[in-house]
C-alpha cells in the first residue's frame, strides 16, 4: 500500500518549538523572538529545525540555542531580563515635553506640518502665564528625565517665553532633581550673539533644518520675506562646531542637530544631500519620509513621493553612506541607527514612534501655545487641522493623573501594542518595529493601522530587509557595530 507522502505541514513539531516569527530575506528563513534574538537559517537546516531533526552538534543548532530557539534549551530568566530591559520605557511616564510656543514663524516651508502663522498672529504666542502653569504640570511626571523641547512655528519669535520656562524649570528642579534637559528646535534666522551665548550657557541642545545644498533647501524652505536662507543656517552651525572644543570643557556636551525633510525636489539628490552634512561637519543625519499634516497637504501633489520612491531613495543613500564609511569617514544614519540598536542590543533608544507602544501620552507629551495637552506632537498637529480627537487636557483645568490616564491616551497605547495588531502580531519585525496611531487614522481613518497596506508599515519592513540583508556582509556588519558605539 502506498504511503502518502507528509507535507511541511504535517513534519513540524510544534510540541517542540518555542514561540518564534519568521520571514524569508532572499534564499534564507530570518527568525526572531520577542526578546530579540535573531538569526538566519538555511531551507534545509529551517526545514529541519520546524521539523526537530536539526544534528544538535551543528553551529545552527548551537546559534539557536544561545539566542533561546531550541525549547527544552531555553534560558527563561536571561529571556525575561531581555524582554524587561527592551520594554523598560513603559512604566517611565512622561520625559519628552514638548512647548508650542507660538505658531509664528517666518519662513514658509512646502512642507510645513505644523500649520505655521504669519508674523502678525501674535494672539498664538504662549503667555508667561501659561508657559509657568505648563512647566508646573510638566514636573508632576513620574519620570526622572525631563527634556523639555521647544517648537513652533519659530519658537525664537517668542524668546520671552523661552526664558521664562527655562528659569522656571530650573528654579522647580531645584526641589525635584530630576535629570533636566532643554532642546531648541529652530530656523536660526533670529538668533543673534546674544541669544547663542544665552542658549549655550543654559546648556540648550540646538538643531535646525537643512535639507541639503543651497538650491532644494531653499526651494523646501523659503522665508516669508523672499531672502536666503541657507548661509545664515550654516553659519551657526559651523559657529557651534568652532565654539564646541571650548565649551565642552564647560559642560556643554551637546553637538548640533539638524533635521533633513525628504521631498520630492530630494529624490535624485542622495549623495549632494549627504555630502552637504559631511561638508557642515556634521557625523550623522536622520532620514524621514514626509509627514502629512499641516500645510503640507496643500501641495502635496507636488511635494509627495509613494513608499517605493522613498525605499529607493534610502537605499541609494545608506548605501552611499556605508561606502563613506568603508573609505574611512565616520557617517551615522539614525534611522537606521534606532532599528540596529533594536536589533543589536537589549536597550531599545526609545524613539516615540518605533517602540511597543508608542511614545504618546506615555513617552511624551505636547503642549500647544494656549495650554491645550496633547498625546504628542502629531495629536497637536491635527487639531490645527481642526481634529480635536487627541486633546487629552489643559495645564490649567487637567492634573497629570487625569491627562496621561485620559481614555485618549490609553486608547492610543492599544492602539500602538503591535503584538495586538493584524499584520504587526505575526511579523518577523514586531520586535523592533513601531507605528503611530495619528498617522494612521489620518492615512486609513483607523488609528488601528491596517498593516501592510499601510505606507509607514511598508517603508520600515523594507528598511529591515534592507539592514538584514545588509548585515550578513561581515564588513558591513561591523560598520553598522560601530555606529551603536558612537
Amino acid at each position: 500500500m502506498e504511503t502518502k507522502k507528509k507535507t511541511t505541514k504535517e513534519k513540524i513539531r510544534y510540541g517542540r518549538l518555542p514561540f518564534f516569527r519568521f520571514r524569508k530575506i532572499k534564499d534564507e528563513y530570518l527568525l526572531t523572538n520577542d526578546w530579540g534574538g535573531h538569526i538566519f537559517l538555511p531551507a534545509a537546516e529551517f526545514n529541519a529545525y520546524l521539523s526537530g531533526d536539526l544534528d544538535k552538534k551543528s553551529a545552527f543548532y548551537g546559534s539557536l540555542a544561545d539566542n533561546n530557539f531550541i525549547k527544552e534549551e531555553m534560558d527563561m530568566d536571561a529571556a525575561i531580563r531581555k524582554y524587561s530591559t527592551r520594554k523598560n520605557f513603559v512604566f517611565g511616564g512622561p520625559a519628552l515635553h514638548i512647548i508650542v510656543v507660538t505658531l509664528r514663524c517666518n519662513h514658509r516651508c512646502v512642507y510645513c506640518h505644523a500649520s505655521a502663522r504669519n508674523l502678525e498672529a501674535k494672539e498664538t504666542d504662549m503667555t508667561v502665564e501659561t508657559a509657568k502653569s505648563v512647566v508646573e504640570r510638566i514636573f508632576d511626571t513620574t519620570s526622572p528625565r525631563v527634556i523639555i523641547e521647544f517648537q513652533g512655528g519659530e519658537p525664537t519669535l517668542n524668546w520671552p517665553v523661552i526664558e521664562c520656562v527655562i528659569a522656571e524649570a530650573r528654579k522647580r528642579n531645584k526641589e525635584r532633581k530630576k535629570q533636566l534637559e532643554f532642546r531648541l528646535i529652530s530656523n536660526f534666522s533670529l538668533i543673534t550673539e546674544d541669544k547663542y551665548r544665552f542658549l549655550i550657557d543654559n546648556s540648550v541642545e540646538l538643531c535646525t533644518s537643512l535639507d541639503g545644498p543651497k538650491e532644494l533647501h531653499e526651494r523646501n524652505r523659503p522665508q516669508i520675506d523672499g531672502r536666503g536662507c541657507h548661509a545664515n543656517v550654516l553659519k551657526w552651525i559651523k559657529r557651534l562646531n568652532k565654539d564646541y572644543p571650548e565649551i565642552r570643557k564647560k559642560g556643554y556636551i551637546w553637538k548640533m542637530g539638524a533635521i533633513v525633510v525628504i521631498s520630492r525636489f530630494s529624490l535624485p539628490m542622495y549623495r549632494e544631500i549627504v555630502d552637504e552634512y559631511v561638508k557642515a561637519g556634521f557625523s550623522s543625519m536622520f532620514l524621514r519620509p514626509l509627514n502629512p499634516f499641516g500645510f503640507s497637504r496643500e501641495v502635496w501633489d507636488k511635494i509627495k513621493y509613494t513608499d517605493l520612491e522613498f525605499i529607493d531613495f534610502y537605499k541609494k543613500s545608506l548605501d552611499y553612506i556605508i561606502d563613506l564609511n568603508l573609505k574611512g569617514t565616520l557617517f551615522v544614519e539614525k534611522l537606521a541607527k534606532t532599528f540596529l540598536a533594536k536589533i543589536l542590543t537589549d536597550h531599545d533608544p526609545n524613539m516615540m514612534d518605533i517602540r511597543s507602544p508608542c511614545g504618546a501620552g506615555l513617552g511624551q507629551l505636547a503642549y500647544n501655545y494656549n495650554g491645550d495637552v496633547y498625546t504628542c506632537d502629531e495629536g497637536r498637529m491635527m487639531s490645527m487641522m481642526g481634529e480635536e480627537s487627541f486633546k487629552i487636557g489643559n495645564v490649567r483645568e487637567n492634573t497629570h493623573k487625569e491627562i496621561v490616564t485620559h481614555p485618549v491616551t490609553r486608547t492610543i497605547c492599544a492602539a500602538s501594542c503591535l503584538e495586538g495588531l493584524a499584520g504587526c502580531s505575526d511579523c518577523a519585525y514586531l520586535p523592533y518595529c513601531g507605528t503611530c496611531p495619528i498617522y494612521n487614522y489620518f492615512e486609513q481613518g483607523n488609528i488601528f493601522g491596517q498593516m501592510p497596506n499601510n505606507e509607514r508599515c511598508r517603508i520600515n519592513m523594507a528598511i529591515l530587509d534592507y539592514l538584514f540583508d545588509k548585515m550578513r556582509d561581515e564588513k558591513v556588519r561591523k560598520v553598522f557595530e560601530g555606529w551603536l558605539d558612537k
